[in-house]
């Protein structure tokens, strides 16, 4: 019995090392790194394309050469689409972003109605182009941007007069810049690193201005006075805008 009981654990001290070999320790694994959070800087020039939908309200009164009123000939929207660009620049400061923006459009705001006062002759009007220069103040939420703009305005205005029966033009003026000021608001989501779109308003208030027809032969000799009209008139642009932006990195937040 002794010598059965030496020999087991003579056994048992040899197994011992060989079964602690077997369980080798588990592997450690190093944690992965927490995610650092990208936020979107909205720093850094920017070049893009916009495009849309405004519409003009204008009215018209009759008035003499000394600018005195006559009558009023009545209103009129001029409504149309609009395309063009804009070139600008950015820079933030904690979640506030400031800028200067330029924008020349193309547009084709047209509309008419007949006077009031001379009913025989109707109205017509057009703004086939418009330029914006503007400051800007925004705040991010991240990649999005809400922001106000305000500066200047000018539009290229064109006005005419047709015989309201037979629509002959048969007075006209030369284009007119008319130059105003603007304010607006839009929201700006970038949607890669360097590339954003948004959607904007814009309201354009223009001075008043006192417009000299001249006719072309049909009703008058041509190149005399046909009449002077004092036309007021104030803008609203609805646009949709896609923006690409270079020189303002995206940093990290730790």
């Amino acid at each position: 019995m002794k010598k059965f009981l030496l020999g087991t654990v003579a056994l048992i001290a040899l197994a011992a090392p060989a079964a602690a070999a077997d369980l080798a320790a588990r592997p450690y694994t190093k944690a992965a790194p927490p995610m650092i959070a990208a936020i979107y800087d909205w720093s850094g020039f920017y070049i893009g394309a916009n495009g849309g939908w405004g519409t003009s309200h204008k009215c018209w009164d009759a008035v003499n050469a000394a600018s005195a009123f006559i009558a009023a000939e009545g209103c009129h929207d001029a409504t149309g689409a609009t395309a063009g660009g804009q070139l600008g620049v950015r820079w933030q400061s904690s979640a506030w972003v400031f800028g200067l923006e330029a924008q020349g459009n193309w547009s084709d705001l047209k509309g008419s109605n007949v006077s009031l006062a001379f009913p025989a002759f109707q109205n017509q009007s057009r703004i086939d182009a418009f330029g914006l220069f503007t400051g800007q103040i925004g705040y991010a939420a991240n990649n999005a941007l809400f922001y106000l703009k305000g500066g200047a305005a000018v539009v290229s205005d064109r006005f005419r007069v047709r015989l309201a029966a037979t629509q002959v033009e048969v007075a006209n003026t030369g284009d007119d810049a008319r130059w105003g000021g603007t304010v607006g608001v839009g929201i700006e989501y970038g949607f890669a690193p360097n590339w954003s779109a948004a959607v904007e308003y814009d309201h354009l208030f223009l001075q008043d201005r006192t417009i000299n027809f001249f006719n072309n032969g049909v009703v008058g000799i041509a190149t005399t006075p046909f009449g002077n009209d004092r036309i007021r008139q104030d803008v609203h642009l609805v646009t949709v805008r896609v923006n690409y932006r270079w020189g303002g990195p995206i940093i990290s937040k730790y």
